[in-house]
């Protein structure tokens, strides 16, 4: 596990009152998601977003099309999810579509997208970043914290 070089990710300076956002979580690894949806909305409120629109799709593969609806009516998107590697190349599949999918859809909407996407060999990789008790890292806040720092930014700039 990394997390070498990773920036502070204090939202103290950052004003993201009235932000709209949503995030998508999928719905396999339940323990993961979990930790994940927490750390993101742990984040949100640390930075100040009131009642952020939570939706739940059946795996990674669909967090694309889901924040290709949500971003045309929110500021920033949050998306979650968790790939472990199996036997098949349904792995590499199923990474390279959510990542290119969510990459799209924030280029072309302009609106932010955090990447909180597990892509893991292991289920243990996994638990270590959730954001858990025990966990090293905690992805769902770093996600979170990324596309809200991103908006606040934007609108900084008037853009």
């Amino acid at each position: 596990m990394s997390g070498h070089g990773a920036p502070d990710i204090d939202l103290a300076g950052t004003d993201a009152s009235g932000l709209r956002v949503a995030v998508i979580a999928s719905s396999w690894h339940t323990v993961i998601m979990d930790g994940l949806l927490d750390g993101a909305r742990r984040a949100l409120a640390d930075a100040g977003v009131e009642a952020p629109r939570v939706v739940q799709v059946p795996g990674s593969f669909e967090l694309p099309v889901a924040a290709a609806r949500l971003a045309p009516t929110a500021d920033a998107v949050v998306a979650l999810g968790v790939v472990v590697r199996g036997g098949t190349p349904h792995f590499d599949y199923v990474c390279s579509a959510a990542t290119q999918g969510l990459t799209d859809v924030a280029v072309r909407t302009g609106v932010p997208v955090g990447f909180g996407v597990l892509t893991c060999d292991t289920e243990q990789q996994g638990l270590d970043r959730a954001g858990l008790p025990g966990s090293q890292e905690d992805k769902g806040y770093e996600a979170a914290a990324a596309a809200v720092r991103t908006a606040a930014l934007l609108r900084s700039l008037g853009a």
